[in-house]
């Protein structure tokens, strides 16, 4: 039997996370689910079970959402 796998939008709310995050925490190689590089070099990612469970872990670690305003690191 197949092991059930999702694409990243599907992937995101099942997570809970925008879309983007996902995509964010790829390229900070928080995790590393499976892609197929496209013809044109977009990667389609293929989520399985265990790499949403590996989101929410990252996700309960993570502060999530802008700083409060007033917070700016700019002078």
């Amino acid at each position: 039997m197949k092991p059930k796998v999702y694409g990243t939008p599907k992937a995101a709310k099942l997570v809970g996370v925008h879309y983007l995050t996902l995509h964010r925490w790829i390229g900070e190689k928080k995790i590393k689910p499976n892609g197929i590089t496209l013809a044109d070099g977009r990667v389609l990612y293929q989520w399985t079970e265990k790499d949403i469970e590996t989101a929410k872990k990252i996700k309960a670690e993570t502060k999530l959402g802008r700083p409060p305003k007033g917070t700016s690191k700019r002078a």
